[in-house]
């Protein structure tokens, strides 16, 4: 009778609420180790509402709600069956990310050496920083940086490998067939941009810059 007492405790005490938010928080941990993987090496998820419903099965369908941010405040859609429940939680993460290596001013070229790697906390960095260095290959700065401010996406544009006036090849191909003529260019535009074209004849087509500056349409 006693083991009988003691095995119905141990049964109590695992279906307690206090054990399935330990289990739940447990798997968020695993479920946003996997979503940020290539982003982050070190993740932490907080529960933001412990005492809240949780779903009652051993392995919810976890996903996130609403928004394609990868840390920060976050809402969980944890689902068993056609059971939902939403749990609102707190990812902290930590990183590389791009930072001025040295002061940068605008419209400078960024060289090699103008931009460093630094480690730390991404969820406590301004919206959408850069985590690659490769991005700023090639780019030039909109405004000035300090030395260990971290780099945000809008900050740079690429180089312009066309510019406004210049004089372009016209590289038209399609099934069996190219020709190429030469116009000026409308508007600036960088590798894999659009670039409009004002041909001989007046007529303005519109084609993808490659590296070599020319435009090229597909027919």
């Amino acid at each position: 009778m006693r083991n009988l007492n003691r095995t119905l405790t141990l049964a109590f005490a695992l279906l307690s609420p206090v054990a399935i938010a330990q289990d739940i928080h447990r798997q968020l941990n695993d479920f946003f180790v996997q979503r940020l993987a290539g982003f982050s090496d070190a993740v932490m998820v907080n529960l933001r509402n412990p005492g809240g419903a949780m779903p009652q099965c051993e392995q919810p369908a976890l996903s996130v709600m609403g928004n394609t941010k990868l840390w920060g405040n976050q809402t969980v859609q944890a689902q068993c069956g056609t059971e939902k429940r939403y749990i609102q939680v707190f990812v902290e993460a930590t990183g590389n990310y791009v930072v001025a290596a040295q002061p940068i001013v605008r419209g400078a070229a960024l060289q090699p050496g103008s931009v460093i790697l630094k480690r730390g906390r991404l969820d406590q960095l301004p919206p959408r920083t850069m985590l690659d260095i490769k991005q700023a290959q090639d780019a030039v700065s909109m405004r000035d940086l300090a030395p260990g401010q971290p780099v945000q996406l809008s900050m740079l544009r690429q180089s312009w490998r066309v510019k406004a006036g210049q004089k372009v090849q016209v590289i038209a191909s399609g099934d069996g067939f190219s020709a190429n003529a030469e116009g000026q260019a409308l508007n600036n535009a960088a590798v894999a941009q659009n670039a409009r074209v004002r041909m001989p004849s007046g007529q303005v087509v519109s084609g993808q810059v490659d590296s070599d500056g020319n435009i090229l349409i597909n027919l």
